[in-house]
């Protein structure tokens, strides 16, 4: 007789009578998970991956486990919104590189990297324009370090023995045959010390004025002190680095938020930061001015001083007044580009065009050139040459999207490429395919004659994604398929390794292999060429299997699901299971974009600890993505119906579930991270699909974040009704089914504080409900050590085993 998967047993425990008791002594400190958890958490990472800017070799970052508590809890400044580690002089970062190596694309061989020191920390790196290097920070024992990678005998070695300041950035980009930086000045003196005592109350006045939308931003200045902090940490030097590691220092030491060369390398574009700062407002709202360098740090050009911005318009389309998105043009030697507002950046306004696109070139004497005028908001520009660039525009209202083909040489009228819905995945034609040129500037590919670009697309459609690679001819605006992915492998493409389209490189997957690298000759009958062979993560679960699923709500809303099923298991031999359902809520404007396919049935089968999946090694199903619209059709609002169109959703899920008999409805438990995690609350509250829930960093009380939240443009006090409907707190004495709330103690994500999960704890605990509150030490938004994970896992597996039934883990097949 075959063995049979073991079923999940035994009816959900009845909670003691103290809903509140605090945890059993046994408990306190972090735990550890069962094995065949902690083994997700410990299992390999697959390597970062860079192109180099010819197409020839590809740069590998090897990354090491999961950092430890120990790391993830260093000292840590909160200053207008960064998070810096003082230590290093740069924003705070946990997941490193360890070591390189260098991957051959025409031939396939690697090469490891030599020099690097033992436990190197390396962050960001930057290839050369010619592809003969690549420079890379590492973190040292006194701060960021510069260091120095030469292709062609795969050694790397540092520059210089300054540091960086990678507050807000790298703090390093090449300029040509040098390396423009931002470094720690050499003779700053110690930070400020903190005030011994107050010397007075910190204030804050509103001298009134119009309508302004300000989210809950967390991490804000408080005090002088905090203030004269930030200073010191964003002062920095800039300076030229030749590839012997000597130094030209450019102008003098400032509060630099960011600097990039002119494609030329004739001039610097730099933003510095100003004062008066904000207490309201985090950095990217503080007082700025934006100047064109020369290259001794002489002031050629000031492009805009702007204000601070406590004070914005209302809506998801409402931006700055005066030049924003300041660039250089990457295809000239030296011309700025940057974006106006005609309506006073207020989406509220009537007008007929909202932006203007301005150019003006070196040396900047002449009036600049408005050469484009948009309807709706500037989304993003890519050049090609004087005569070809793209431009997006776009309105979040309507979600209309539009492509121009412009001329920014010419006097010509810009030409319409296409228009669509951004939600509507179906219709997308795909993003152009990007080069560096000799410049190293990333702009347009185009065929050898320069009359089309190539466009990369998702291919969604009812059978799921199929990725594509069209030739799109800009005269007749034709496309011409020239690749799409075929079942049963799951392609995307990452680059044409040639301009006539010849040859790709592409990631190639099916359910049970994972993604790995191929090179693949167009047009032949050729097998692809293996480049790289990353072996499965987790063999154990190699069997998962996984199904595609669609279903209907009540109102005739198409929806579509993953259902995730253990190894070995088989629903008529082995009967329904306990089923753990993870999702998150999405707003559209239209029923057909909301019913549309988003997954494919043959992706490799990536069991992480971060979401559901990781619940398969236990024994339960996981239907993951189960699709959550909130739809408002027209004029309407989504969230006007939130809580209809929500519990219609679950339940269409859970009937679906039931009726294939993969999931016993007695035993179905509903989970979900941040906007999932206030998704999750709201079902436990209005209805009783559920036997528990799973809540991770959420927030639940939306008068806490009154001007907006997720989608929503309108305040509080425009939609107060909307507002407290939505808000699960509101109805904690409805939540009769255990709910496991999981919080970082520093979020850092605007409107899920901690303070959110303590309400909501604190609300149930006295209404006698079934809840538990776990806050993780130093964890943010999402969580980074590894103790903290596997604590994580043991609360979802213990909560899951408590109110679902456990699974018997000795009679598990392999």
């Amino acid at each position: 007789m075959p063995p049979r998967f073991p079923l999940l047993a035994g009816a959900p425990l009845l909670v003691g009578l103290l809903a509140s008791a605090p945890a059993d002594a046994a408990e306190h400190g972090y735990q550890t998970p069962p094995a065949e958890l902690q083994a997700l958490v410990d299992a390999p990472r697959p390597p970062l991956q860079s192109l180099g800017p010819k197409r020839r070799t590809l740069l590998q970052i090897h990354r090491p486990g999961l950092p430890g508590i120990a790391d993830v809890a260093q000292p840590e400044l909160k200053l207008a919104g960064l998070r810096l580690n003082p230590a290093m002089r740069a924003a705070s970062r946990f997941d490193f590189g360890t070591a390189l190596s260098l991957l051959d694309v025409k031939q396939g061989g690697s090469r490891a990297v030599r020099g690097l020191p033992v436990g190197a920390r390396i962050a960001d790196s930057a290839w050369s324009a010619d592809e003969s290097r690549v420079a890379f920070s590492l973190w040292g024992a006194k701060g960021v370090e510069l260091w120095l990678l030469n292709v062609a005998d795969a050694r790397a070695h540092r520059l210089g023995d300054f540091h960086l300041n990678a507050a807000t950035g790298p703090g390093f980009a090449w300029f040509g045959e040098q390396l423009l930086i931002k470094r720690v000045p050499a003779r700053q003196g110690p930070a400020p010390r903190p005030p011994q005592a107050p010397s007075g109350p910190n204030i804050q006045q509103s001298e009134g004025g119009a309508l302004s939308q300000t989210r809950t931003y967390p991490d804000l200045l408080k005090t002088p002190y905090d203030a004269d902090v930030l200073d010191y940490q964003l002062q920095s030097q800039l300076a030229l680095v030749g590839l012997d590691g000597k130094l030209s220092p450019i102008g003098q030491p400032d509060r630099y938020l960011g600097v990039s060369g002119s494609p030329n390398r004739q001039y610097l574009l730099a933003t510095r930061l100003q004062r008066p700062y904000s207490g309201l407002v985090p950095l990217s709202r503080f007082p700025k001015r934006v100047d064109v360098l020369d290259r001794q740090g002489r002031i050629a050009r000031t492009v805009t001083q702007r204000p601070l911005l406590e004070r914005m318009p209302s809506g998801n389309d409402a931006v700055e007044t005066g030049p924003r998105e300041i660039a250089w043009r990457a295809d000239a030697p030296a011309s700025l580009f940057w974006v106006e507002a005609l309506d006073g950046g207020d989406p509220g306004r009537a007008a007929a065009e909202r932006d203007a696109l301005y150019l003006q070139a070196a040396p900047f004497q002449q009036t600049p050139r408005q050469w484009q005028r948009l309807a709706s908001r500037f989304a993003d520009v890519r050049w090609g040459r004087g005569d070809l660039a793209l431009v997006r525009e776009h309105w979040w209202k309507t979600r209309e999207l539009k492509v121009w083909r412009a001329r920014p040489d010419q006097d010509a009228a810009p030409e319409l490429l296409s228009r669509r819905k951004s939600e509507d995945r179906y219709s997308d034609p795909g993003e152009a395919a990007m080069v560096s040129n000799a410049n190293g500037q990333s702009v347009l590919q185009t065929t050898p004659d320069g009359g089309s670009v190539y466009l990369l697309g998702e291919g969604a459609g009812p059978d799921g994604d199929r990725p594509f690679v069209d030739r799109y001819a800009l005269a007749d605006k034709r496309a011409t398929r020239l690749w799409q992915s075929q079942a049963p492998w799951f392609e995307q493409p990452a680059a044409l390794l040639d301009d006539a389209g010849r040859e790709l490189l592409l990631s190639r997957e099916t359910v049970d292999q994972p993604p790995n690298l191929y090179r693949l000759a167009l047009g032949q009958a050729s097998a692809p060429v293996a480049l790289t062979r990353i072996p499965h993560p987790t063999p154990q679960l190699k069997n998962v299997a996984k199904k595609l699923l669609r279903y209907r709500r009540a109102d005739g809303v198409e929806l579509t699901a993953t259902l995730y099923l253990p190894p070995g298991y088989e629903a008529k031999r082995d009967g329904p299971l306990p089923l753990l359902m993870w999702a998150y809520p999405t707003e559209f404007k239209t029923a057909a974009a909301a019913s549309q396919v988003t997954e494919s049935p043959y992706r490799f089968n990536r069991v992480s600890y971060w979401g559901p999946l990781a619940m398969l090694a236990r024994g339960y199903a996981v239907l993951d993505d189960p699709g959550m619209p909130i739809v408002g059709e027209g004029d309407k609002e989504p969230n006007d119906s939130y809580l209809p169109q929500l519990k219609m959703n679950a339940q269409a899920a859970v009937d679906e579930v039931v009726r294939l008999g993969v999931a016993d409805p007695a035993r179905i438990a509903v989970g979900g991270h941040s906007y999932g995690a206030f998704m999750t609350a709201n079902l436990l509250a209005h209805t009783r699909l559920f036997h528990a829930g799973i809540a991770r960093s959420g927030a639940y009380n939306r008068t806490l974040t009154p001007f907006g939240f997720q989608s929503e443009e309108r305040n509080f006090w425009q939609a107060q009704a909307v507002y407290q409907t939505m808000s699960p707190f509101n109805y904690a004495n409805q939540i009769k089914d255990p709910l496991l709330l999981i919080h970082g103690e520093m979020d850092n994500n605007p409107g899920t504080f901690p303070l959110q999960s303590e309400r909501l704890y604190q609300a149930l605990q006295g209404l006698g409900a079934t809840a538990r509150l776990v806050t993780l030490p130093a964890e943010s938004h999402g969580y980074r050590a590894r103790e903290s994970i596997l604590h994580m896992l043991w609360e979802q597996d213990r909560w899951l085993g408590l109110h679902l039934g456990r699974a018997d883990a000795a009679r598990r097949p392999s």
